[in-house]
């Protein structure tokens, strides 16, 4: 035997869910352990979301769907992309996948050739470089500056453009920053992409999760050129349905298409026919989605107060539900940081694979009482260190 494919040898596996494991193994063990690791709501699935699926259950929904999706589900997403969204889609500009991170990483396949250029905007979702080098093309990092709230400046794009640049990854809200992008430069940066003849990738995952701005699609300004990436995971907490869905130009769409045709054949029937009941009682799907959003503005008030009272520095995020906090007072870098933390009983992500170095990465997607245990275990290790 010949051994394993040199681009699986080269990927590396996620830090994210790498963490959040070793985090929840602790905890198996007895380990009193804080884990601001995962990004998941720790809320329950809505009530009318599971009924749905019970509902199709019994209705004996439990087939082989088509590789883009129930055709109800497809029409929903397109209407919801253009209620909420403003983005003029139909049905066959859609597909939902398994999980956003499919829609991603089918895309990548379906655009990439060996050498093709894609711009990632530094600190990214520790994701993003690893489906583009497994595709065969070169992920080329533009920073980001805390001092510039971690938004993005169109100038430091823009050099960064090369014959080979095939496409530009824009994720706002953004993970691991919780930066929340102006409209002005989502807008720069759709103008870029016409420009320069590449296709600007907008994941929109948590949309629904601003506290302060507004939620702007750059599908809006250049939709020939946009593929706009969303799912059911953050807003309505699905994560374990694993439902994403994507809009943009046909002719990609239906590329990405054939690759789940090769791969997973389709998203989870049952799971989809919930997500439908997600996307069309709005009345109740709102209600539940404002009392989460509160819930975490409340959570990342109390985390921010609490780390500047201690005297550790972070930059307020605007949306999403994560925080980066600057670890130069508990260590000498991001990963020994994240260790002196873990013996504290405070498990985090380091920022190393977000390319958020001298950071660690918080998740507020959890109880107010743990947020106040790990601030007073944060304090504990400043008086140490």
């Amino acid at each position: 035997m010949r051994g394993l494919s040199q681009r699986v040898k080269a990927m590396k596996p996620s830090a994210t869910v790498a963490v959040n494991a070793r985090a929840l193994e602790l905890r198996r063990q007895g380990v009193d352990l804080v884990a601001l690791t995962a990004g998941e709501p720790d809320f329950d699935t809505p009530e009318h979301v599971k009924e749905a699926a019970r509902r199709a259950l019994a209705q004996g929904k439990t087939k082989y769907a088509p590789p883009a999706g129930i055709p109800e589900l497809r029409e929903a997403v397109a209407e919801k992309f253009r209620r909420e969204n403003g983005l003029d889609v139909r049905p066959e500009e859609t597909i939902v996948t398994v999980g956003g991170k499919q829609a991603l990483f089918n895309l990548f396949q379906a655009i990439l050739d060996p050498g093709d250029e894609v711009i990632v905007l530094a600190p990214y979702w520790v994701s993003y470089p690893e489906m583009v080098r497994f595709a065969g093309g070169v992920p080329v990092e533009v920073a980001t500056l805390p001092e510039e709230g971690f938004v993005p400046d169109p100038e430091r794009v823009k050099r960064a453009i090369t014959p080979r640049t095939k496409a530009l990854v824009v994720n706002s809200p953004n993970n691991p920053t919780g930066a929340v992008y102006p409209e002005e430069v989502l807008k720069a940066l759709a103008e870029l992409a016409q420009a320069h003849d590449f296709y600007l990738i907008s994941d929109e995952i948590y949309e629904h999760l601003i506290y302060e701005g507004a939620h702007f699609s750059p599908g809006r300004v250049a939709p020939e050129r946009t593929i706009t990436v969303n799912g059911a995971a953050k807003a309505f907490a699905m994560t374990g349905w694993r439902i994403g869905y994507a809009c943009g130009p046909k002719e990609v769409i239906k590329a990405m298409a054939d690759v789940s045709s090769q791969s997973t054949t389709s998203p989870d029937t049952i799971a989809q026919w919930a997500t439908l009941e997600a996307l069309t009682n709005q009345e109740a799907s709102r209600a539940f989605v404002e009392m989460a959003r509160e819930a975490y503005r409340r959570r990342r008030d109390l985390l921010l107060a609490g780390l500047a009272q201690i005297g550790l520095k972070a930059v307020r995020p605007q949306g999403a539900f994560y925080v980066l906090m600057d670890t130069a007072p508990l260590a000498e870098d991001e990963v020994k940081a994240a260790e002196r933390l873990l013996e504290a009983g405070v498990a985090v992500v380091p920022g190393t694979d977000f390319a958020a170095f001298g950071h660690v990465r918080l998740s507020y997607a959890t109880s107010e009482e743990n947020l106040k245990k790990a601030l007073e275990r944060f304090a504990r290790v400043l008086e140490r260190v």
